[in-house]
C-alpha cells in the first residue's frame, strides 16, 4: 500500500471514530448504552440505515436534517468527523506506523470527546482519564520512544501541580476552582507527552482560558461566578504539543543559546 493511500485509510478510519465519538458524547453523560440502541433519529426515533449514517458524507447529502422528520442535526456532528480524521491522519503524518502513532489514536479520541462533553456538560468522565493514565504508563514499558520513569514523573507532576493550584485556590476562596476531571486530564497529558510538556499546556491553557473566560464574563450577568469548562483548553494546548512541541521546545532553547 503507497503512502499517499495509507493516509486516505487512515484518515477514512478516524471518521469513522469521529462518528463513534458523538454517539460517545451524546449517550455517555446520559448513561446510556454507546452500542445499543443503533444510531437513531433523535427526535422521530427512526432508525438510520447505514446509506445515511457514512462519516462527514451522509450530513453533506442531507444538509443537515433528517431525512425522515427534517428535523435538524447539529454541524457539531460534522466537525468532530472532520477534526477525528484530519488529526487521526496528522499523527499518521508525524509518527508513521508506530507505538507512538497508535497511543496517539487513543489520545486523539479521548481528548475530543472530553473536550465536547466538558463543553456541554461540565464534566470529564473518569472512564478517559483513568484509563487514559494507565494506558500510557504501561505504554512506556514498551515504547522506545520514552521510558517508564518520564512517564510516571509527567504524571505526577502534571496532576500534582494542578492539584496544588486547585487546593490553594480552595484555601483562598473557600470555593472548588478546578475540578478533580482536570487534574486528572492534566495527568494524562504528562503521561504520554513528558514532563516538559506540563509547563507548556498549564500555561497555553490558561491563557486561552482566561481569554474566553473574560469575554464570556463580560457578556453574562454571572461575572466572576460564570461557569467555565476548562478540559478542551488543556486538550487544545495537548494536541498543539503532541503535534508541534519539539519544534517548541527547540524554539524555547533557542532563547538561551548565545
Amino acid at each position: 500500500m503507497s503512502y499517499e493511500i495509507l493516509q486516505v485509510f487512515i484518515f477514512v478510519v478516524g471518521a469513522l471514530f469521529g462518528s463513534f465519538a458523538n454517539v460517545v458524547i451524546y449517550r455517555l453523560p446520559k448513561k446510556e448504552s454507546v452500542v445499543f440502541p443503533r444510531s437513531h433519529c433523535y427526535s422521530c426515533k427512526t432508525m438510520i440505515p447505514f446509506y445515511f449514517n457514512i462519516p462527514i458524507i451522509s450530513w453533506l447529502f442531507l444538509r443537515g436534517h433528517c431525512r425522515y422528520c427534517g428535523t435538524k442535526i447539529s454541524i457539531r456532528y460534522f466537525i468532530v468527523e472532520v477534526m477525528m480524521a484530519t488529526l487521526f491522519t496528522l499523527a499518521f503524518q508525524k509518527f508513521g506506523l508506530s507505538i507512538t502513532f497508535y497511543e496517539s489514536l487513543l489520545f486523539i479520541f479521548g481528548l475530543v470527546v472530553i473536550s465536547m462533553i466538558d463543553f456541554d456538560h461540565y464534566i470529564i468522565p473518569n472512564v478517559f482519564t483513568y484509563s487514559g493514565i494507565i494506558i500510557v504508563f504501561l505504554g512506556s514499558l514498551i515504547n522506545p520512544d520514552r521510558t517508564w520513569q518520564s512517564s510516571l514523573l509527567g504524571i505526577l507532576i502534571g496532576g500534582g501541580f494542578l492539584y496544588f493550584v486547585s487546593y490553594l485556590y480552595y484555601v483562598l476562596r473557600k470555593k472548588v476552582g478546578l475540578g478533580g476531571g482536570d487534574i486528572k486530564l492534566i495527568a494524562w497529558c504528562g503521561g504520554l507527552l513528558g514532563v516538559m510538556s506540563v509547563p507548556f499546556i498549564i500555561m497555553c491553557s490558561s491563557l486561552v482560558g482566561s481569554l474566553v473566560g473574560i469575554t464570556l464574563m463580560l457578556k453574562s450577568k454571572n461575572g466572576l461566578n460564570q461557569k467555565l469548562a476548562f478540559g478542551p483548553y488543556i486538550s487544545l494546548a495537548a494536541l498543539v504539543y503532541l503535534f508541534w512541541g519539539d519544534v517548541i521546545i527547540e524554539s524555547y532553547l533557542q532563547l538561551f543559546r548565545i
